[in-house]
């Protein structure tokens, strides 16, 4: 069957959700492509669901900018529409004040990247705010929260479908190519089957996004394509009443931000990610990680007990750079780079992703 529309987005995570909304809200007939049976299956559900608060990433980075912009943009859509979130705040310790240094960074790239509501807390402060927590210096983050992503979802799923727009689930791009015309052709198999025309085409498959690309393309035109790395992380639930009224975190580490402790909205502790290299997509809990989370989740929370830890989920990061080397920016690759009107490909949405998503959505609606 051959289908002509005015735009595709490959991929149903928050982010090609909150892209699709916003074409469709423009006016275009839009159509999401889901390889899966339904919406946020994998990265966009498998995370912390923080939302962050900007201060982490290097000023001038993608990263900086669309998570500032993005924590604005969130929070005023779930309270517009009364979905579930909290601003509960977080605590970043450092369990030595030498460690001092480390934290400055963290401040000083904050401050330049405009979050101007971080406190320096001392050892007397941490144990007023959070009696159970041990450290000797931190800073104190008041407008970092936590959403319920699937009704985050479910929100832009359904505003999406409301401008007009629809979902093929089970329908996997298989082919097809790009056009530097703009005239693009998409090859799909699953549930529907069909050769799809479109004129405004975004892969935001996460995951998958390099392969899905490699599928459109021809072997010349290869050189712009981002790499992809993953990194596993696992997540465990802690049994009991929660410990904390913030989220606890250490001091970022290679690859992640450390082994932290986050509260759903149902006042439920989990404790993660951790960081673990791997070739494929493999959602395996592997169990014998457990006395390392304990002794990681230990620097900052020293009574923990290692019985209430139990296994929970894992997430998969989409990386742009391989183990060892230094963290990337959010890739957004236009056609002033490949050369196809109309085409837009997303690589190495990782965190702060779920908090960008309105914001990135934003960005590449408004460069088509």
């Amino acid at each position: 069957m051959d289908i002509r529309t005015e735009a595709v987005v490959i991929g149903a995570g928050v982010v090609g959700l909150a892209i699709a909304r916003a074409l469709a809200r423009k006016g275009l007939e839009t159509i999401v492509l889901e390889k899966a049976t339904h919406i946020g299956s994998e990265t966009s559900s498998r995370n912390s669901e923080v939302i962050h608060a900007g201060i982490y990433y290097p000023p001038g980075s993608m990263k900086a900018e669309l998570c500032v912009r993005g924590k604005t943009l969130l929070y005023d859509y779930l309270a517009q529409r009364n979905l579930p979130y909290a601003r509960c705040g977080k605590l970043i310790v450092a369990p030595r004040t030498e460690e001092r240094a480390r934290l400055d960074v963290i401040a000083e790239r904050a401050r330049s990247c405009g979050v101007k509501d971080l406190v320096y807390t001392t050892a007397a402060d941490i144990a007023a705010l959070e009696p159970d927590v041990r450290g000797d210096i931190g800073l104190l983050s008041p407008s970092t929260g936590i959403v319920d992503s699937h009704q985050l979802m479910l929100s832009l799923q359904g505003e999406f479908e409301a401008a007009g727009g629809a979902i093929a689930f089970s329908t996997e791009v298989e082919g097809g190519r790009l056009a530097s015309s703009g005239d693009h052709v998409l090859v799909t198999g699953g549930d529907a089957a069909a050769s799809l025309g479109c004129g405004v085409l975004v892969n935001a498959s996460g995951l998958y996004a390099r392969d899905t690309w490699l599928r459109l393309t021809a072997p010349g035109q290869l050189d712009c394509i981002p790499a992809q790395h993953y990194a596993k992380g696992h997540y465990y639930a802690y049994s009991g009443k929660a410990p904390f009224q913030r989220l606890i975190y250490p001091l970022p580490v290679e690859g992640g931000l450390g082994v932290h402790a986050t509260l759903d909205l149902g006042g439920h502790v989990k404790f993660g990610p951790d960081v673990r290299w791997i070739d494929r997509v493999d959602y395996g809990f592997d169990d014998s990680v457990k006395d390392d989370f304990a002794r990681a989740v230990r620097t900052y929370y020293p009574a923990l007990d290692a019985d209430k830890l139990q296994p929970s989920y894992t997430g998969i990061r989409p990386k742009l750079v391989a183990k060892g080397e230094a963290d990337s920016d959010f890739r957004i690759v236009t056609e002033r780079e490949h050369g196809f009107r109309g085409f837009v490909s997303l690589h190495g949405i990782e965190s702060p992703g779920l908090t960008a998503s309105l914001a990135i959505a934003e960005k590449v609606v408004a460069g088509l």
